[in-house]
């Protein structure tokens, strides 16, 4: 490159960048011919950025103040692709089906249902893994006990890298709080969380599953579609509570995954804490959130009620001291054990 021409082009800044085009790597090549004319050749990642005629003409204007006798010729051309690297293949290949487990609202216990049927489904003899998808607020690694776990990563001859789950009673269990500190506010726009989760999703070594249960925030936004996006969702279980307030947010879930542009089967409504009762009373019922509201609800669109879940202190002991209750308490472990196997009817498996 020709220094007179290198210093004329360095005066030249590029709006975006706020740098001059020779820094910023805009200038192919700047020649003066033994004829005095001028040949530059500038390069952009796109042969129509927005601001490569005004550069060319900015150029131009510059070579005729101080080579007023010149000819300039100012070309673009577009920057060759960088070569492509090889992409990593997924890790969900061996995943024999995939089931997301959603709720309209929070607090209706969705990440309790999840912890539980994993279990209920690990008893049926099936490999079974958690995706923690909740990426703001992570609880199944407190639910199983695993909130100290530091995911290490293999590399195969290849050079990828995968993350290794952490296990608790037998479910492999991968999660975004294995990568936060508890006490973390996790600020990230959508753009960082679906990025994030698409690491989880294809990264992590899973290897042979029988049912990856995705524990999904609450709600219907960025993160249920990058995960519709991203695998092949075989079917979704919706939680909610019986009050009307929570059916009518299991309203927008379900016509989520009934749309046509996504058509998820909806395997069925899960209705938790659905009474309660004291031991002192065993044939009471206290309906403390209302009375069979999605159960009404789930027939009325004709789907189906997969189980109710009443209120039972273990599952809340379970779920804070890293055990759920399905696997210790038999009164937890039969709701869950019918759930599980109108879903292993649904979605048959050969566990």
């Amino acid at each position: 490159m020709n220094e007179q021409l290198e210093a004329l082009l360095k005066t030249i800044i590029h709006p975006e960048t706020e740098q001059n085009i020779v820094d910023s790597g805009f200038v192919d090549r700047a020649d003066l011919g033994e004829d005095g004319n001028i040949a530059i050749t500038l390069r952009f990642q796109k042969a129509r950025d927005p601001f490569a005629q005004k550069i060319k003409r900015a150029v131009e204007q510059v070579m005729a103040e101080h080579f007023p006798q010149s000819q300039t010729m100012v070309i673009i051309r577009e920057a060759a692709p960088k070569p492509r690297r090889r992409e990593q293949q997924t890790t969900t290949n061996e995943i024999k089906h995939i089931i997301a487990i959603a709720s309209g609202k929070g607090g209706v216990g969705k990440s309790t249902v999840t912890a539980n049927l994993a279990v209920a489904l690990r008893r049926h003899g099936c490999n079974i893994g958690i995706l923690d998808a909740d990426i703001y607020g992570p609880s199944q690694t407190k639910m199983f006990g695993v909130e100290g776990y530091v995911p290490e990563a293999e590399i195969d001859e290849e050079g990828n890298q995968y993350i290794i789950p952490a296990q608790s009673l037998g479910i492999k269990l991968m999660s975004i709080g294995f990568f936060i500190k508890p006490t973390d506010a996790l600020m990230w726009r959508g753009g960082m969380a679906v990025n994030a989760l698409h690491q989880l999703i294809h990264q992590t070594s899973w290897g042979k599953l029988d049912y990856l249960l995705i524990d999904l925030p609450p709600g219907t936004g960025d993160i249920h579609l990058s995960i519709i996006n991203e695998v092949k969702l075989s079917g979704a279980v919706i939680v909610s509570t019986p009050q009307a307030i929570a059916v009518a947010d299991v309203v927008r879930g379900v016509e989520m995954f009934r749309h046509e542009q996504v058509a998820v089967p909806v395997l069925g409504i899960v209705e938790n804490m659905a009474w309660f009762t004291p031991e002192e009373l065993p044939n009471n019922k206290y309906y403390i959130f209302g009375k069979g509201g999605a159960k009404r609800y789930a027939v009325e669109v004709g789907v189906d009620v997969l189980g109710e879940v009443p209120i039972i202190q273990s599952i809340m002991d379970g779920g804070d001291s890293g055990r759920p209750g399905s696997e210790f308490d038999e009164r937890v472990s039969e709701y869950y054990a019918e759930i599980a196997d109108k879903v292993v009817e649904k979605l048959p498996s050969e566990c």
